[in-house]
């Protein structure tokens, strides 16, 4: 039997098999055989498997083959998810665009497609939600803008969504609760067993699950973000990412992998003077371009000491059969941290096979 894990907890997995479309399908607990362990794969939420029905009664049932996936993220841990729908409020409280440019970031990383909804559109007073859309939709991103509180423009979310797995995010506040629980109108009453046997709260995300509101067609509830930290660094990186999402002028740029920073004669800074590309949208890649250079720098030196560490350990810390002793050969050439010769303990001294105390690192592997 076909299904698809919508939720999974403490080695349990709640396994979704559809029928013929009149009703929103069964839910069956299940295990995982041993044979993924063993082969170092994990059943992950969003994953299409084939299961054994164990008790049809009790709705018990054995994941015993897990299907090729055609997408797998990270952050949240789900698999085949076709896009990504992120919320954002146009006021109260007001949209943090940085955080909704790493999200896009982000996504645009792992290849999946994103759609932006602002909502609250009901109390935008001062007009702002025209405003907000033209900077994503010239970046090329389907941007819509709805009231969840007046249920107005839900038709066109759920018709972006219908026949797809989407994820759903966005930070605390912005009413992402309220349009899901708008998306699921209608089938939240048909689907009680399936909400008695997975738990699931109506209003707080603990754990990331996959909600089915209609035929094929899934969202995927993950608990909000209020902020997100960007790790890919050199080739594909995420300032590469961003540069994707901004109107192509980086072919107006004297140089050849222009960082759009301080280059002369740049195309992505001469179109943010002529606004051709939003200011802030230009502020928050800048931001991102300095975190993600002071990332490298970083892995730089610690590889770098890792590498020169180890050097020292060999040359001087003897055989491996004393590495598992710290020494301290250059006890008088600045060295400052105490080197671990494979299994030696921190602030332990002890009689290295050299017959001298101590170790040391040298000064310039300290901090």
């Amino acid at each position: 039997m076909k299904g698809k894990i919508i939720k999974g907890i403490a080695g349990f997995y709640y396994v979704h098999v559809a029928d013929d479309g009149h009703t929103m399908g069964t839910v069956y607990e299940c295990k995982a055989k041993g044979v993924f362990r063993k082969d170092h794969r994990k059943p992950l939420v969003g994953d299409d498997v084939e299961m054994d029905v164990l008790d049809e009664a009790q709705k018990k049932g054995n994941i015993r083959e897990l299907l090729p996936r055609h997408s797998e993220l990270i952050r949240p841990a789900v698999a085949n998810v076709d896009q990504a729908l992120v919320i954002f409020a146009i006021t109260k409280p007001q949209p943090n665009f940085n955080l909704l440019d790493r999200f896009l970031v982000m996504m645009q990383q792992q290849d999946i497609p994103c759609i932006i909804c602002f909502n609250k559109q009901d109390i935008d007073e001062e007009g702002k939600k025209e405003d907000y859309r033209a900077i994503y939709e010239q970046a090329g991103f389907r941007t819509i803008t709805v009231s969840a509180a007046r249920q107005e423009g839900i038709d066109t979310i759920q018709e972006l969504l219908r026949g797809k797995t989407t994820t759903v995010a966005g930070p605390s506040g912005v009413g992402k609760s309220s349009l899901v629980n708008c998306l699921q109108s209608g089938t939240v009453m048909e689907t009680g067993s399936i909400s008695e046997k997975i738990e699931r709260g109506k209003h707080t995300t603990r754990h990331s699950e996959l909600i089915s509101i209609a035929q094929d067609t899934y969202i995927l509830d993950t608990p909000g973000f209020s902020s997100l930290g960007i790790v890919s660094v050199g080739e594909g990186c995420s300032w590469r990412n961003f540069i994707r999402s901004l109107p192509p002028f980086e072919k107006y740029c004297k140089f050849g992998g222009c960082s759009h920073i301080s280059e002369p004669v740049c195309g992505i800074k001469a179109a943010v003077a002529e606004g051709e590309i939003p200011q802030i949208r230009y502020e928050n890649y800048c931001l991102l371009y300095d975190e993600l250079k002071k990332s490298e720098k970083i892995l730089i030196m610690s590889e770098v000491q890792n590498n020169l560490g180890e050097k020292i350990q060999r040359d001087h810390c003897g055989s491996n059969e004393d590495r598992r002793f710290s020494c301290v050969e250059h006890a008088g050439d600045g060295y400052g941290q105490r080197c671990l010769a494979g299994g030696g303990f921190p602030g332990k001294s002890v009689q290295g096979s050299h017959g001298k105390k101590g170790v040391e690192f040298p000064a310039q592997l300290a901090g």
